[in-house]
C-alpha cells in the first residue's frame, strides 16, 4: 500500500471555494476528465447536509499493452461521495475507483474547511491510497510506485485547474455582487 497526502491553503472564503468546487470539470488541465454524472442528491432536513453521489467518466492514458494485460479500457469509471456541512464549514468528498479494483483500488479523500488561522482563508487537504491486489503480488511495489506518482502528478494539475477554475468563479461572484452597472 502506497499513501499521499497534500496540503493547500486557498486565499478565498470556504463559501466561494465549496461553490467553485462543483464547477472544477471540465478544465483545460484535467482532459481526462470526460464526464460527470450526478447519481444522487439529497439534503439532511435536520442537519443541513448535502450529500451528493456523482460518476465521473475518465480517459486513461495508460499503454494499451498493459490495459489489455489488466483487463481494462481506456474509459474508467470513479464514484464520488460528497457531504457539505453549511454549519461546519466542511466539504468532504470521498472517492474510489470502480474500473480495475479487483487489481488496483485507489481510495482518495479531500476536505475544503475553514482555515483556522484566518477565516477569509480556506484549508484543502488530500490523501489517497493505492493498493495493488494480490493477482499482481510480484509486481506490487512497482505499480503501487508508479500510480502513486501518477496520482501525484495528476493531484498538481488538478490543484492548478482548480485554482483557475476558482479565480474565474470569483469574478463572477464579485461581479454579481455589484450588479448590472449604471450606464
Amino acid at each position: 500500500m502506497k499513501f499521499f497526502k497534500s496540503t493547500h491553503t486557498f486565499d478565498y472564503e470556504w463559501s466561494l471555494v465549496s461553490a467553485a468546487q462543483w464547477q472544477k470539470y471540465p478544465n483545460d488541465h484535467c482532459p481526462h476528465v470526460q464526464h460527470v454524472d450526478v447519481l444522487n442528491r439529497t439534503v439532511d432536513p435536520e442537519t443541513g447536509i448535502l450529500t451528493t453521489e456523482r460518476l465521473i467518466t475518465v480517459k486513461q492514458n495508460m499503454p494499451r499493452l498493459l490495459l489489455k494485460i489488466m483487463g481494462g479500457e481506456e474509459t474508467q469509471y470513479v464514484r464520488e461521495v460528497s457531504q457539505i456541512d453549511p454549519k461546519t464549514k466542511t466539504f468532504t468528498l470521498t472517492s474510489h475507483n470502480l474500473s480495475l479494483c479487483n487489481i488496483m483500488k485507489c481510495h482518495e479523500e479531500i476536505s475544503y474547511t475553514v482555515c483556522p488561522e484566518d477565516s477569509k482563508k480556506t484549508q484543502f487537504t488530500q490523501q489517497a491510497t493505492m493498493t495493488v491486489g494480490s493477482f499482481l503480488s510480484r509486481w506490487e511495489s512497482t505499480i503501487e510506485d508508479f500510480s502513486i506518482k501518477r496520482f501525484q502528478q495528476n493531484a498538481q494539475v488538478g490543484r492548478e485547474g482548480f485554482l483557475n477554475v476558482l479565480e474565474r468563479f470569483v469574478v463572477m461572484a464579485e461581479a454579481a455582487k455589484q450588479g448590472p452597472s449604471a450606464n
